[in-house]
């Protein structure tokens, strides 16, 4: 029996269910959290003028509830038949497979692109409520996806969506409309802060802050000017300047805010101060925290990188107490970062943060090591060194390598076991490195 392409395999599943092609593009916007997907767009895929992307093909296989590998094979048999000698179309590209992935997010993004400016053409001013709207559907997705996808995935759909933005605001559009560009701007410009932050580039990171600071002034928007003072917060910590970091994070407080961000600001405090040195302001800090988090009044408005989840709280509570060091606390520290583990592997994939489970593994790590314990240090570790080094931040980097830095502790010398791990975990951030830098 033939096997079916992939516009036969939709085509067949979706009538199965008795669905129309609209049904199924809600459908995935649910799992997806997302407005991304139409109708229409389902319809290029069973007509196979378009071919769902990887990404794509991981949500249409919860949709149907299918293993995605069913549509694998099908994409496969579909340009099977494309390429085959004496095929009425050949492949556009003959791609490798790193070509592939470069492929799929062009895909992505040029057909996201070519909507934004037809709506952007048939607005009355450069800007209306539907320009907006699909500008804050835009950044709702690219928020979610960046605390779980690779950097490369994401950079040139921020950068573009920004640069958008800025030359809308550059034209004229109503108050209102000028406003939620503003909002949007500060969003996008707060993520490429963040994408300097993870590569180590901390004066273009402190560069977009300012920018996304003056945006969210401009738009008198409480919540992300409180964000702001965060981000600024972190690019001081990592910059080795913990007094200022503690300093940006409690001014962050002085804005009125809901959601998580209050709980978060506290938490940035505490990391900071207790490597400032100041033990009893970060305790103190650290229990304001979880009264901010237990008094949280409504739902962050956007998701992702823009929400403080329990587990990063979990996460920095960690580092905190290993900083503050001292048996009782290195015990709290192992406790919250298996908390903020546990918490990260019950969520959802998109959900997930690659950045803050390096993180809880590392302090995991480092606890087992201050307690003596060079097994469970290693044991610890292996998910960090076992992980791909393109997907660890300049953060991340820093870290694995203050802990090669500790085993170099007089403690250790002559120790096998010690001189083992140091020279994986030297590896490792070698190679997280280079990547980083290519």
């Amino acid at each position: 029996m033939r096997e079916s392409g992939i516009g036969a395999l939709l085509v067949r599943l979706r009538t199965e269910r008795g669905w129309s092609q609209q049904q199924v593009a809600d459908k995935y916007n649910t799992l997806e959290c997302s407005t991304a997907k139409t109708g229409k767009e389902i319809g290029r895929y069973e007509r196979e003028t378009r071919i769902p992307v990887p990404y794509t093909r991981k949500y249409l296989a919860r949709v149907f509830s299918v293993d995605v590998a069913v549509l694998d094979r099908a994409v496969a048999v579909s340009r099977s038949r494309k390429t085959a000698p004496g095929s009425a179309t050949e492949p556009r590209h003959q791609l490798s497979p790193e070509g592939a992935y470069q492929l799929s997010v062009r895909d992505v993004s040029d057909d996201a692109a070519i909507s934004a400016d037809f709506a952007r053409f048939i607005a009355t001013r450069n800007a209306d409520e539907i320009v907006v709207e699909q500008l804050e559907a835009d950044v709702a997705w690219l928020a979610r996806s960046y605390v779980s996808h690779p950097l490369l995935e994401l950079h040139q759909q921020i950068k573009r969506l920004r640069d958008g933005v800025f030359e809308l605001l550059r034209g004229r559009q109503h108050p209102r409309q000028t406003a939620d560009l503003y909002v949007a701007a500060s969003r996008l410009s707060g993520l490429s802060a963040h994408v300097c932050l993870d590569l180590g580039a901390y004066d273009s990171a402190a560069t977009h802050a300012r920018t996304a600071r003056a945006c969210a002034e401009a738009a008198g928007h409480e919540g992300m000017l409180a964000w702001v003072r965060a981000v600024e917060s972190l690019i001081a910590y990592w910059n080795g300047r913990y007094e200022l970091a503690a300093c940006l994070a409690r001014a962050g407080l002085r804005h009125r805010a809901g959601g998580s961000i209050a709980a978060r600001l506290a938490s940035l405090e505490a990391r900071a101060l207790a490597l400032h040195g100041d033990c009893a302001g970060a305790t103190a800090a650290l229990a304001e925290a979880e009264r901010y988090r237990d008094a949280m009044s409504g739902q962050d408005e956007m998701p992702g990188i823009f929400a403080f989840p329990g587990a990063k709280q979990f996460a920095y509570a960690g580092t905190t107490q290993l900083a503050v060091g001292g048996r009782e606390q290195v015990q709290r520290a192992i406790t919250s970062a298996k908390a903020a583990i546990q918490l990260y592997c019950c969520a959802e994939d998109d959900d997930q943060s690659v950045g803050d489970l390096f993180a809880a593994h590392l302090d995991l790590a480092r606890g087992h090591l201050l307690l003596g314990d060079l097994e469970g240090t290693e044991v610890m570790l292996e998910y960090v060194l076992g992980s791909a080094p393109e997907r660890m931040s300049a953060s991340i980097v820093r870290r694995i390598t203050d802990l090669g830095r500790e085993l170099k502790g007089p403690h250790y010398l002559g120790t096998a076991h010690a001189v083992h791990l140091r020279e994986r975990l030297q590896h490792t951030a070698a190679l997280a490195a280079s990547t980083a830098a290519h």
